[in-house]
C-alpha cells in the first residue's frame, strides 16, 4: 500500500484516510464531513478544468478545491 495525497488520484480510485495536516484552515471542517482515519473516500470526477473533485467519503458527496485536498493524507 503507497501512501499520497487526496489531489493525486484519478476518478474511480478509492483509498483511506490516515491523516489531515495540523493547522489547516479547513481540518475542523473535514473532520465533521467524515475525514477521519480510516473512513474510505472515492475519487468520483473532476470538474471540466480540473477542478474542483468530486468525492463520496461514507453517503456523502461533495465536491473540494483540489489545494485543500493536498491536506489530505491518504493509502491505497
Amino acid at each position: 500500500m503507497s501512501e499520497t495525497t487526496l489531489d493525486t488520484l484519478r476518478p474511480g480510485e478509492a483509498a483511506h484516510i490516515i491523516g489531515l495536516t495540523p493547522g489547516h484552515p479547513l481540518r475542523r471542517r473535514l473532520m465533521e464531513l467524515g475525514f477521519i482515519r480510516g473512513a474510505k473516500v472515492s475519487v468520483l470526477r473532476n470538474a471540466p478544468m480540473g477542478d474542483p473533485v468530486e468525492l463520496r467519503i461514507g453517503g456523502t458527496e461533495l465536491a473540494l478545491r483540489r489545494a485543500d485536498l493536498m491536506s489530505v493524507r491518504v493509502r491505497q
